[in-house]
Protein backbone atom coordinates (compact mmCIF):
# COMPACT_ATOMS: atom_id res chain seq x y z
CA UNK A 1 0.00 0.00 0.00
CA UNK A 2 1.12 3.54 -0.70
CA UNK A 3 1.15 6.31 1.87
CA UNK A 4 -0.98 9.15 0.49
CA UNK A 5 -1.27 11.43 3.49
CA UNK A 6 -0.79 11.82 7.20
CA UNK A 7 -2.45 14.20 9.62
CA UNK A 8 -2.20 14.79 13.34
CA UNK A 9 -4.20 17.06 15.60
CA UNK A 10 -4.28 18.05 19.27
CA UNK A 11 -7.37 19.38 21.07
CA UNK A 12 -7.47 21.14 24.44
CA UNK A 13 -10.50 19.78 26.31
CA UNK A 14 -11.10 23.00 28.24
CA UNK A 15 -11.24 24.99 24.99
CA UNK A 16 -13.74 22.49 23.57
CA UNK A 17 -15.91 22.29 26.72
CA UNK A 18 -17.96 25.50 26.20
CA UNK A 19 -18.77 24.45 22.63
CA UNK A 20 -19.87 20.99 23.72
CA UNK A 21 -21.84 22.34 26.70
CA UNK A 22 -23.68 25.00 24.66
CA UNK A 23 -27.37 24.29 25.34
CA UNK A 24 -28.30 25.19 21.76
CA UNK A 25 -26.14 22.32 20.54
CA UNK A 26 -25.10 24.04 17.30
CA UNK A 27 -21.48 22.88 17.53
CA UNK A 28 -22.45 19.28 18.23
CA UNK A 29 -24.95 19.16 15.36
CA UNK A 30 -22.55 20.85 12.93
CA UNK A 31 -19.48 18.77 13.78
CA UNK A 32 -20.74 15.32 14.77
CA UNK A 33 -23.13 12.84 13.21
CA UNK A 34 -26.06 11.60 15.23
CA UNK A 35 -24.28 8.25 15.64
CA UNK A 36 -21.17 9.99 16.99
CA UNK A 37 -23.19 12.04 19.48
CA UNK A 38 -25.00 8.91 20.65
CA UNK A 39 -21.78 6.89 20.90
CA UNK A 40 -20.15 9.61 23.04
CA UNK A 41 -22.85 9.05 25.66
CA UNK A 42 -23.71 11.35 28.56
CA UNK A 43 -21.26 10.17 31.20
CA UNK A 44 -18.14 11.75 32.65
CA UNK A 45 -16.00 10.68 29.66
CA UNK A 46 -18.24 12.31 27.07
CA UNK A 47 -15.97 15.33 26.56
CA UNK A 48 -12.91 13.05 26.16
CA UNK A 49 -14.71 10.97 23.53
CA UNK A 50 -15.93 14.00 21.57
CA UNK A 51 -12.51 15.67 21.75
CA UNK A 52 -10.85 12.52 20.41
CA UNK A 53 -13.31 12.36 17.53
CA UNK A 54 -12.87 16.07 16.81
CA UNK A 55 -9.08 15.68 16.73
CA UNK A 56 -9.51 12.65 14.44
CA UNK A 57 -11.67 14.65 12.03
CA UNK A 58 -9.03 17.39 11.90
CA UNK A 59 -6.30 14.79 11.34
CA UNK A 60 -8.29 13.25 8.47
CA UNK A 61 -8.72 16.69 6.86
CA UNK A 62 -4.96 17.21 7.07
CA UNK A 63 -4.29 13.77 5.58
CA UNK A 64 -6.63 14.64 2.71
CA UNK A 65 -4.50 17.74 2.16
CA UNK A 66 -7.45 20.09 2.48
CA UNK A 67 -7.41 21.17 6.08
CA UNK A 68 -10.60 22.87 7.14
CA UNK A 69 -11.28 25.07 4.14
CA UNK A 70 -15.07 24.91 4.13
CA UNK A 71 -15.56 22.52 1.20
CA UNK A 72 -15.68 19.46 3.48
CA UNK A 73 -17.98 19.57 6.49
CA UNK A 74 -16.96 18.00 9.78
CA UNK A 75 -20.07 15.82 9.53
CA UNK A 76 -18.70 14.42 6.23
CA UNK A 77 -16.10 12.64 8.36
CA UNK A 78 -17.51 10.10 10.79
CA UNK A 79 -15.40 8.44 13.45
CA UNK A 80 -16.98 5.16 14.46
CA UNK A 81 -15.94 2.80 17.20
CA UNK A 82 -15.43 -0.80 16.11
CA UNK A 83 -16.52 -3.64 18.42
CA UNK A 84 -12.84 -4.00 19.38
CA UNK A 85 -12.89 -0.39 20.64
CA UNK A 86 -10.65 0.85 17.83
CA UNK A 87 -11.65 4.00 15.94
CA UNK A 88 -12.64 3.74 12.29
CA UNK A 89 -13.02 6.42 9.60
CA UNK A 90 -16.14 6.53 7.42
CA UNK A 91 -16.33 9.33 4.85
CA UNK A 92 -19.47 10.84 3.37
CA UNK A 93 -20.27 13.32 0.59
CA UNK A 94 -17.40 15.73 -0.25
CA UNK A 95 -14.90 13.95 2.01
CA UNK A 96 -15.58 10.63 0.27
CA UNK A 97 -15.16 12.31 -3.13
CA UNK A 98 -11.85 13.90 -2.07
CA UNK A 99 -10.52 10.57 -0.79
CA UNK A 100 -11.59 8.75 -3.96
CA UNK A 101 -9.91 11.35 -6.15
CA UNK A 102 -6.65 10.80 -4.23
CA UNK A 103 -6.96 7.02 -4.48
CA UNK A 104 -7.38 6.48 -0.73
CA UNK A 105 -8.66 2.99 0.00
CA UNK A 106 -7.83 2.57 3.69
CA UNK A 107 -7.35 4.64 6.83
CA UNK A 108 -5.22 3.98 9.88
CA UNK A 109 -6.36 6.12 12.78
CA UNK A 110 -5.67 6.34 16.47
CA UNK A 111 -6.79 8.65 19.24
CA UNK A 112 -5.71 9.17 22.82
CA UNK A 113 -6.36 11.60 25.64
CA UNK A 114 -4.58 12.53 28.84
CA UNK A 115 -3.79 15.62 30.86
CA UNK A 116 -6.67 17.63 29.44
CA UNK A 117 -5.65 17.00 25.82
CA UNK A 118 -6.90 14.72 23.05
CA UNK A 119 -4.69 13.72 20.13
CA UNK A 120 -5.35 11.86 16.91
CA UNK A 121 -3.26 10.63 14.02
CA UNK A 122 -4.71 9.63 10.64
CA UNK A 123 -2.82 7.89 7.85
CA UNK A 124 -4.39 7.66 4.38
CA UNK A 125 -3.33 4.66 2.30
CA UNK A 126 -3.79 3.94 -1.38
CA UNK A 127 -3.66 0.66 -3.30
Amino acid sequence: MDLIGHGIDLVDLEELRPLVDDPAGHFLERCFTEAERTSAGDGPNRLDRLAGRFAAKEAVLKALGTGFNGSIAFSDIEIQTLPSGAPNVVLHRDAAEAAASLGIVRWLITTSHAGGLAIASAIALGA
